[in-house]
């Protein structure tokens, strides 16, 4: 099963297959829009004529270097934190009993090269599945969530240590928003792509080092959940995203800490979806 690959080179909206990039609003003679954000609005129309393209050979090839963000627009983006188990425990910290949510500012988002400024010398990864929604709503219950859901697309949700801790109660929104912390790609894979969406492997890589490897299938809260908990209290709008948690493994928790450092690449990959590869600068 491979679904529907949807991302974005040159500012246009591009459908991955064989190794190639369909320009959308070109290869539809201008039935679907450029933008990515507004097929996600009509997600369910424009994956149906998706599913019948294929590449004739004249397409450019497939350079993840040449990649944009695939969701460029979000309204919202929710993170939550302390989402799987090992990571509660590694950080000795008590488990929640419902998500606990926080924001990212769309301003962080980067493309799945981009290089990632770091801000202090307490900066950490954190790998994460990051749910893209194709169908508004609010009070979604959880047994019809996943009709929501555009697909998946894979995130780092970059986080100054020091800043988010340098006071309390804590900063998370502004420690996890400077620039290039929430990169993102680097495509948005539909749900017919994955056998068991809500059971993935998910890891990450600190230069040739895995630092972190798990399953999705091992969040606190899965992702019907998290989708029902977060419109219980906030519309969602189509290409809002969620940041899902990240599982055990991050700098911070370790013993003796590791943070990042100018020059180390993060490579962060889920099953289904591919990777993202991003290089620390100072």
């Amino acid at each position: 099963m491979s679904g529907i690959r949807m991302t974005s080179a040159g500012g246009r909206a591009m459908i991955e297959s064989g190794g190639r990039l369909i320009d959308v609003a070109r290869r539809s003679g201008g039935k679907f829009s450029a933008d990515p954000m507004a097929l996600l609005a009509q997600w369910e129309a424009f994956t149906d004529w998706a599913r019948l393209q294929a590449p004739d050979g004249s397409e450019p090839l497939l350079d993840a270097a040449l990649l944009d963000v695939c969701v460029p627009r979000p309204r919202s983006i929710f993170g939550i934190g302390v989402n799987y188990r090992e990571h509660g425990q590694q950080a000795d910290m008590e488990l929640p009993k419902t998500p606990m949510v926080f924001t990212k500012f769309p301003s962080c988002l980067a493309g799945p090269r981009a290089d990632i400024p770091l801000t202090s010398n307490r900066v950490d990864w954190e790998a994460e599945l990051v749910v893209v929604i194709a169908r508004g709503g609010e009070r979604i219950a959880a047994k019809d969530a996943m009709a929501h859901v555009a697909g998946y697309t894979i995130g780092q949700d970059i986080s100054d240590r020091r800043q988010q801790f340098s006071d309390k109660p804590p900063q998370f929104c502004i420690a996890k928003s400077a620039k290039a912390y929430g990169p993102i790609g680097p495509c948005v894979v539909s749900l017919d792509g994955f056998a068991n969406p809500l059971d993935l492997a998910i890891s990450c890589d600190l230069n040739d080092e895995r630092m972190q490897d798990s399953r999705t299938g091992m969040m606190i809260f899965n992702v019907p959940e998290l989708i029902a908990f977060v419109s219980r209290w906030c519309e969602l709008a189509p290409g809002d995203l969620i940041f899902s948690g990240t599982p055990g493994g991050t700098g911070a928790v370790r013993d003796p800490r590791r943070y990042l450092q100018p020059g180390e690449v993060i490579t962060t990959r889920i099953e289904g979806i591919g990777e993202i590869r991003n290089t620390c600068i100072p």
